[in-house]
């Protein structure tokens, strides 16, 4: 059997599922990059450069022609807020979001490695938390699950209850703007297979 021609690299489990949800086949390859931000950098800057910098890195050591990189960040008050270091610090994310708005940026860079061409782009969405009680705190952060999430929560978790509405792609929080995705894999060619269940 032939391996796909589109390459993730990234080790999270919600983006490869997003992909195969569209009826993507592509083969995970983790990137080694580091994400520290830059001085200076703004937030869009700062994952536009990660997204491409995954894909690159990757494209040298895996075999395949399409490489989406991604990194998504939680953007409040000016303050990028990756994955927490500690439940201190995730507490702290938390409170900061409780009972206000916040933007999520997934920045992608789809890179065709035969030709050198690429697409990047930063997708934005808005997301309303509620209120968090002290408990509602304690609770997620003793399930283990903001340890591993950019802004120490993850939407189509058990975090999906303190959200109030979001304004724009849905996709994009989970970590992958699949739609913007979609559309540079067929305009560099790629082949996509059909959605399942089509």
């Amino acid at each position: 059997m032939n391996l796909p021609d589109i390459v993730l690299p990234s080790a999270s489990p919600r983006r490869a599922q997003l992909l195969e949800s569209a009826g993507i086949r592509a083969r995970t390859c983790p990137s080694t990059v580091d994400e520290t931000c830059l001085p200076g950098e703004t937030p869009e800057g700062h994952a536009l450069r990660l997204a491409s910098a995954k894909a690159r890195e990757v494209s040298t050591k895996c075999s395949g022609r399409f490489f989406i990189g991604a990194d998504t960040i939680v953007v409040m008050d000016g303050e990028i807020m990756g994955k927490p270091v500690d439940s201190a610090d995730a507490e702290r994310m938390l409170r900061k979001l409780s009972d206000t708005t916040h933007t999520v940026v997934t920045a992608y860079a789809v890179l065709d490695a035969e030709t050198g061409q690429e697409i990047s782009e930063a997708v934005k969405t808005l997301v309303c938390f509620r209120h968090l009680r002290d408990e509602d705190i304690h609770d997620y952060i003793a399930s283990g699950c903001p340890f591993d999430k950019a802004g120490a929560y993850a939407i189509q978790g058990a975090a999906a209850q303190m959200i109030r509405r979001i304004e724009g792609s849905y996709t994009n929080v989970v970590g992958l703007p699949l739609c913007e995705i979609v559309e540079a894999l067929r305009k560099m060619g790629a082949t996509l297979s059909a959605p399942a269940g089509s």
